[in-house]
């Protein structure tokens, strides 16, 4: 069951059908791995219910974050095995210069402790790994993510972390627009909101991406050669 399918009726879904949208992509043969703000602001440094884990950082999205962690790890495993690509776009500390209009719509952010920005241990980065500062939603504004991913001849992009309705669907979008074939696991992504985070992933699957389960994902993903 998709996670929109309790919320979307069935007489929209059927008119998105008539018009011919959420036919599927599928994958390309050099894919690419985005772990996107997976940092302990997000989910916290405990696995806690959500109203018990925003009591350490307002901006976390508490358990479902964790569930997601979890499903990232498996994934993330398969890259590593692979040898593919992984990058991680990821908000940095902010500095009073960064306020803006984010500062303005979400103050709380703007007064996180320093090691809310560290990454979650469990999908952490190593070595080689490709390490994107960003300062606005999509990873693509303002970085240098799709140098890197054009170095890395990849056609096709996974994108994980949060938030569903934020910095994962601003990715997801530019992704498309450059052309990019776009992977969405339903379970790797999160959203302090689950409805936002289901309507988000409905739109997706219709008009930019590929939504399906992490363990769907990986299936096909094997028969995808190594990176040598």
């Amino acid at each position: 069951m998709k996670p929109w399918e309790s919320i979307i009726s069935e007489h929209e879904q059927r008119a998105y059908r008539a018009a011919g949208f959420g036919r599927p992509s599928g994958l390309g043969i050099r894919p690419a791995l985005l772990i996107i703000d997976v940092q302990y602001r997000t989910v916290g440094t405990k696995r806690q219910p959500f109203w018990e884990s925003i009591k350490e950082f307002p901006t976390s999205c508490g358990d479902v974050g964790w569930n997601a962690v979890d499903n990232i790890a498996v994934l993330l495993e398969t890259f590593r095995t692979k040898n593919w690509p992984v990058l991680y776009p990821h908000v940095a500390p902010k500095k009073a210069t960064d306020g803006g209009r984010l500062a303005e719509k979400v103050p709380s952010i703007m007064t996180i402790p320093a090691h809310g920005y560290d990454f979650v241990e469990e999908v952490a980065p190593r070595e080689g790994d490709v390490l994107l500062p960003k300062k606005h939603p999509s990873a693509f504004f303002g970085t240098a993510l799709a140098s890197h991913l054009i170095d890395a001849q990849a056609d096709t992009l996974i994108v994980t972390g949060c938030t569903t309705s934020g910095c994962v669907r601003g990715s997801v979008v530019d992704a498309f627009s450059l052309n990019f074939r776009v992977f969405v696991p339903h379970d790797c992504v999160y959203d302090r909101s689950q409805t936002s985070h289901a309507v988000n992933l409905f739109d997706m699957s219709e008009k930019y991406a590929d939504v399906g389960s992490a363990a769907e994902l990986v299936t096909q993903l094997r028969d995808i050669p190594a990176r040598v």
